[in-house]
């Protein structure tokens, strides 16, 4: 069998209420990070990094801050793309106003800034939710992009109306730039991911955690039971946005290295960031990492298959993976709204009984 529960015992609620309560849990969770940080820092090289890992990386953090604004408080958004952009443009400005201040500071900062733009458009979920909501977060995004496109103060008065990151050294170690290594820019990514992944697992099962959901499951009863819904729509929507705007720093900074704000971040960006939540599954940290890594995965999978086995023209498979991610969003929707998060549980469920049937 695959899971040795014979001899996991609890003595305390802590204990018992731990994120891997199964030892064998813990111990593949530890696995993974040691080959995440030990490993594949040494094996990388520029095409895995810029194909796969990065990308999969920075929306595996928007994708936690979508679900934990849609999936674990049940307010609809539209806007990532236009979160990722102040994310971006903070982290610009930032950069290039205090060049000697770490590059860790300044993706945390801009993450901050955008929590409070987040909390400034969450304030109409007072009193609208479900489809005026989602409209409402989709005028913020339109908004976003206008304002970034119009001010030339966000883009430093530059011609082109792009954004460029300066080189910015880490530890001595260069993580901005063309010139950056592969495994640098990896590394300073994973960091982010793995605190994200932490302090959102840690949020979504505490108190804070508790009264979103009760939130996304009965807003009326939640608040007659004591919940302020003030508190805790607003603390979604900042939370949410401050990983978004962590992923659109990095997005920025670390993976693109120049933006234009209405290409990159522009209504495609919310829309792919919702399918990953919507795919991985909505109300779990797994799930976002689910929704990223095969929504990254897909287009790699698709052109080496389509392009490079069978020859199909690219533009043919463009149009392939489109229509690809939209049966599986209507698969997914109908057949099992939870996602792939919920196949890995059946199919750990299944492990749990195997060889028995029962």
């Amino acid at each position: 069998m695959f899971y040795r529960e014979a001899g996991d015992f609890h003595t305390s609620y802590a204990s018992d209420n731990q994120t891997f309560p199964i030892r064998f849990d813990r111990y593949r969770y530890y696995a993974v990070l040691a080959i995440a940080f030990l490993v594949v820092p040494f094996i990388i090289n520029d095409y895995w990094a810029n194909a796969i890992l990065l990308p999969f990386l920075i929306y595996a953090i928007a994708a936690i801050g979508l679900n934990i604004l849609t999936g674990y408080c049940g307010q609809v958004s539209l806007g990532t793309g236009g979160f990722m952009a102040v994310g971006a443009y903070a982290c610009y400005k930032l950069m290039t106003s205090f060049p000697d201040v770490s590059m860790f500071v300044h993706v945390t900062l801009a993450g901050v800034v955008t929590a409070g733009v987040g909390v400034l458009f969450g304030l109409p979920s007072l009193r609208i939710k479900g489809f005026y909501l989602a409209v409402a977060t989709l005028a913020a995004q339109f908004f976003l992009v206008w304002l970034f496109n119009r001010v030339p103060w966000f883009y430093n008065y530059s011609a082109s109306g792009q954004i460029s990151a300066p080189e910015r050294e880490v530890f001595g170690v260069l993580i901005t730039g063309a010139s950056a290594p592969a495994w640098a820019t990896y590394m300073f990514c994973l960091i982010f991911v793995t605190f994200s992944a932490l302090i959102a697992r840690n949020l979504t099962r505490g108190t804070m955690g508790r009264t979103w959901m009760a939130i996304r499951d009965m807003d009326i009863a939640a608040e007659i039971i004591g919940v302020n819904p003030l508190k805790a729509k607003m603390t979604a929507f900042a939370v949410s946005s401050f990983f978004i705007g962590i992923s659109g720093a990095l997005f920025f900074s670390v993976y693109l290295g120049a933006v234009e704000v209405g290409e990159v971040f522009g209504i495609n960006k919310s829309f792919l960031v919702l399918f990953m939540v919507i795919v991985g599954g909505l109300g779990s940290i797994f799930g976002s990492f689910a929704g990223a890594a095969f929504l990254v995965l897909l287009p790699v999978v698709l052109k080496v298959v389509g392009v490079d086995m069978f020859g199909w023209p690219t533009d043919i498979v463009a149009h392939l993976q489109l229509v690809v991610v939209g049966a599986l969003i209507v698969f997914f929707l109908i057949v099992e709204p939870h996602g792939l998060a919920q196949l890995w549980r059946l199919a750990k469920e299944k492990l749990r009984l195997w060889p028995f049937p029962y």
